[in-house]
């Protein structure tokens, strides 16, 4: 398919597009509010600003352009035929850089869920929505599930037990 745009237009079209705020981001975050769970936007203090961050769940979502990211056989996944090597260049770098902050985060104990633009599409989004939650709830139980106690090997016999509230104490002469 050939450019309809002129090389500015093009120019213009590209520098317009955001990565806050976005339809695949609202249609998470709207579908998490509804489920009951709360989330910060854009983290400041956590290394490559998570699109949503689930503090409960100590869990990022980054919300991820298939285009821009470079989703591996996904349709919305196509090199443009102009100025190639810049944005090779562009989409290995976005690669590279968000393969940094999923490892950062996760030796801060933090994990990383990735959604894919294509997989909001209306054909997929029941299917990716439910997923998320059911990867938020499996986190949840294996981080809160009871931790083994350390039992001590040897026991202290040596002492005289206390008695029980309705026990008589001996030195008591009612």
């Amino acid at each position: 398919m050939t450019d309809t745009l002129t090389p500015e237009q093009r120019h213009h079209v590209m520098a317009a597009i955001h990565g806050k705020d976005t339809k695949p981001e609202k249609i998470v975050r709207q579908y998490l509010w509804h489920q009951g769970y709360r989330y910060r936007l854009n983290h400041p203090r956590l290394p490559g600003k998570p699109d949503i961050v689930l503090l409960k769940y100590r869990t990022c979502i980054f919300v991820n352009g298939c285009f821009w990211h470079g989703h591996e056989g996904c349709k919305s996944y196509v090199m443009p035929k102009s100025n190639t090597a810049f944005w090779e260049k562009k989409i290995l770098r976005n690669q590279t850089r968000d393969r940094n902050v999923k490892e950062k985060l996760a030796q801060m104990g933090w994990h990383c869920i990735t959604v894919w633009e294509c997989g909001l599409k209306p054909d997929k989004r029941q299917e990716t929505l439910q997923y998320i939650e059911y990867t938020l709830n499996d986190y949840y139980l294996k981080d809160h599930t009871p931790k083994p106690t350390h039992t001590p090997t040897t026991f202290n016999t040596n002492f005289d037990p206390l008695p029980l509230a309705a026990e008589e104490s001996e030195n008591n002469n009612n």
